[in-house]
């Protein structure tokens, strides 16, 4: 499989994101090694707590929660999913399936991590993250969601998820930074702007975002609705806290929150919120805020708890 690597040139300028990377090479069962980066802060024998992200951001977008989750002792783990960040970028599109995804993220999730851990997801960070969670739920001691879902394609999409995938795939040039920009509720500067397009030096690097919006199972043929039908059945019998935390300024994922809160036994008795001005890139509105959320939560639920976690 032949891919592509960022230089590290590209990522030179940006001043507020203070992690080195660390890079883990992984398999499928097709295709030879590919290499998949993250981030690590904080005490490497704190709680974990892996925070994934989406399209077509990669782990910049948690730099405002980082540090917070970092300094109340927490091992923060955040990868740039492959085709993102300093991830491997594969250039030919029929390197990208979701089954392939989740394969990758297993491989890299078992090499990465020990013992128990507290997933926070985001947009695709859920679509890839509630898979492993659904497969390995000993592994998890916690979830809280924000923004995403698992469509099984059994319902229709919402218009706005629907004019996003059109966009993407008839745009010339895509535009990452301004499609971030077009998904918060506060202005981001030309620095942050450039950090977010940093990954993508041309359009060769742009593939795998070009991909995700057509790998969301939107039909009930789609090749992963089955998977994700699984991967409910195996939620609606997660009994971990589970907590949702949605921006009441998103219309791709509006109404998401109500979904797990009604079929994942983990939802009941939790705290759930609604993030005031929260638009879809919500780490990027309200990253302080979640973050103490996530502490809350996971110092309430977690740390205390009787969990068996291998």
């Amino acid at each position: 499989m032949q891919v592509l690597k960022t230089p590290e040139s590209a990522f030179e300028k940006i001043t507020d994101f203070p992690y080195s990377p660390c890079f883990t090479e992984i398999t499928d069962t097709v295709s030879s090694e590919i290499t998949m980066a993250h981030y690590q802060s904080g005490p490497v024998d704190g709680h974990t707590v892996l925070l994934m992200h989406g399209e077509p951001t990669w782990a910049y977008l948690y730099r405002k929660m980082m540090p917070l989750l970092a300094n109340a002792g927490f091992n923060v783990v955040a990868p740039d999913l492959i085709g993102f960040g300093r991830s491997d970028k594969p250039v030919r599109k029929e390197d990208y399936s979701y089954a392939r995804h989740v394969i990758w993220l297993k491989d890299w999730f078992s090499q990465v991590t020990k013992g128990p851990v507290t997933l926070f997801c985001q947009d695709w960070g859920g679509l890839l993250g509630l898979r492993l969670v659904a497969d390995m739920p000993e592994r998890f001691s916690g979830v809280m969601v924000s923004n995403t879902g698992l469509p099984t394609g059994d319902h229709l999409p919402s218009d706005a998820f629907i004019k996003w995938r059109r966009f993407s795939q008839d745009v010339p040039i895509f535009p990452t930074s301004t499609i971030i920009q077009n998904a918060t509720t506060s202005d981001l500067d030309a620095a942050t702007l450039a950090a977010y397009d940093a990954p993508f030096p041309d359009e060769r690097y742009k593939v795998g975002a070009r991909m995700f919006p057509l790998l969301v199972p939107a039909s009930p043929d789609n090749p992963e609705a089955q998977a994700n039908r699984n991967a409910w059945e195996k939620l609606k019998q997660f009994q971990k806290p589970f907590i949702t935390a949605f921006g009441d300024s998103d219309p791709i994922t509006k109404g998401g929150d109500k979904v797990f809160q009604k079929l994942v036994p983990g939802c009941n008795d939790m705290a759930h919120t609604s993030i005031e001005n929260g638009g879809h890139f919500i780490q990027e509105d309200k990253g302080e805020e979640l973050a103490r959320l996530l502490i809350q939560f996971i110092e309430q639920t977690q740390l205390n708890s009787s969990h068996d976690i291998v």
